[in-house]
């Protein structure tokens, strides 16, 4: 009995299993059956036909079991295979990867290389246009060369279109040395080097050592901001005005300013006065970034998240507002000033400097290099206009800081902790640039807020972390 339970146990278990799923699978089914008395017993006929083993159904069953059993065991096969190829594909993701990785920078970093001609043609004969209407305005040498270097690359441009498409690179960077040139020729006065001696003599040649040092009256933890004395000699009361604008609101932006009405009150932290330009610190009006300057009696700044300029009148309390050409697809972060780590909502970085004020920011179309373009205050109409604009060939993400001197943009990146560097500079009188320059700045700890120059005393103004550092130039 036992050897034949034996070998029941293994033959017969899954024909049972299989039984007990076709069992549960089929509805019960029940007979009656009418019987008879004979010789003292119950005699009935039953049909049996209906409990017969259901071989059909157990042999499909089977079939599909088996069937399971070789998928199971194909796809066993399959995640055996991968995982032995794991590591293969790792090692090649992580070749691809640091492969990848130099490109990597330009594509999180905002760098557009698509240049596309129809664009190009377009931007041309705007161009064209305002030589034209530049010539008959200012018939002279310089518009005739002008009108000279435009035809020839019309010329050039209609080439292309007919037969060659990778030249467009190189068109589109004569294109922008043209319109700088014209720009030029059109907003620099001719008499400006002269009214400006020390402009005659070229670039900045020397930066001292910090000649002010002093923590910010908000403390060491109100990190990012601006400040410097007021730019304008004629201004009433204000000629010696030094002025601190903090960016309380998450270091990105704020709605006050505090002036002190000499350099004795500001070294001493009394006698000064604070002026609220916004109802809070994310109002329309508020500022956003660290880009004010201070000049005449109008504070100029970054209106708080948007393309435009503001200019807060402090007798007034009124604030004018103008929106700075092609930069609207260029906000939200795009395009900061980033070299050591990028500084939070400086997209738009407000200057000024002899000739007047400026604002420095990038754009999609410039591909997120640097463009300077002249504001100009109206008095009459009391409106804020943006009247010239030049593009560089400096991207912005590849600088800390920038600045202006007699039409001249200059930029930093940064060297250490201790330093920071002057290494770049853009004339806009001429359109010409140079990226050879070396003059250091010494500060106090790693990161640079705001650097902005002031013309009445010919000082750098440098907000280093809740520190406040000025530096003489030398030309």
């Amino acid at each position: 009995m036992k050897d034949m339970m034996d070998s029941f146990t293994p033959r017969y278990f899954n024909m049972l299993l299989v039984l007990l799923m076709l069992s549960s699978t089929v509805d019960c089914q029940v007979q009656q059956v009418s019987g008879h008395m004979s010789n003292g017993s119950c005699a009935c006929q039953v049909n049996t036909n209906m409990w017969l083993f259901p071989t059909v159904k157990y042999e499909a069953t089977q079939q599909k079991v088996e069937s399971c059993e070789d998928s199971l065991t194909a796809l066993q096969k399959q995640v055996n295979l991968s995982h032995q190829r794991l590591p293969e594909i790792q090692s090649l993701m992580d070749n691809i990867t640091a492969r990848l990785e130099p490109y990597d920078y330009l594509n999180y970093r905002g760098l557009y290389a698509s240049l596309h001609l129809r664009p190009l043609t377009q931007d041309l004969s705007k161009l064209e246009n305002d030589i034209n209407a530049m010539s008959i305005q200012m018939d002279n040498d310089q518009t005739k060369k002008l009108s000279k270097e435009v035809t020839k690359l019309r010329k050039d441009v209609d080439r292309i279109q007919m037969s060659d498409s990778n030249n467009v690179k190189t068109v589109r960077e004569r294109l922008r040395k043209l319109k700088n040139s014209a720009v030029s020729c059109l907003s620099i006065p001719k008499d400006f080097r002269g009214t400006h001696r020390y402009c005659l003599n070229g670039l900045i040649t020397n930066i001292s050592q910090p000649v002010t040092t002093k923590i910010s009256p908000y403390g060491k933890t109100v990190i990012s901001g601006s400040w410097g004395q007021q730019t304008q000699r004629d201004s009433e009361g204000l000629n010696t005005a030094i002025w601190v604008q903090p960016l309380v609101h998450n270091h990105i932006s704020g709605n006050t300013l505090r002036v002190y009405q000499s350099y004795e009150d500001f070294m001493a932290s009394t006698n000064h006065k604070d002026y609220v330009f916004a109802p809070n610190n994310v109002h329309a009006n508020s500022i956003e970034g660290p880009s004010a300057v201070l000049h005449g009696e109008a504070l100029y700044y970054h209106c708080y998240q948007s393309a435009d300029v503001c200019r807060y009148d402090l007798n007034s309390n009124e604030v004018a507002r103008v929106e700075l050409p092609g930069i609207k697809a260029g906000l939200n972060k795009k395009f900061p000033y980033c070299y050591y780590d990028c500084r939070a909502s400086s997209d738009v970085d407000v200057e000024v400097d002899e000739t007047g004020l400026w604002a420095l920011y990038a754009t999609v179309g410039s591909h997120g290099n640097i463009v300077v373009s002249k504001l100009s205050w109206d008095d009459e109409s009391a409106t804020l206009n943006v009247t010239q604009t030049w593009e560089t060939r400096l991207f912005k993400r590849a600088v800390t800081n920038a600045f202006m001197v007699c039409g001249v943009l200059y930029a930093t990146r940064y060297l250490d902790d201790h330093q920071e560097e002057v290494f770049y500079a853009f004339d806009t009188a001429t359109g010409k640039e140079d990226n050879t320059l070396a003059l250091t700045l010494d500060k106090i700890t790693n990161d640079v807020a705001s650097l902005s120059f002031n013309p009445v005393n010919r000082r750098l103004y440098m907000y280093n972390n809740g520190y406040l550092l000025a530096y003489q130039t030398h030309f």
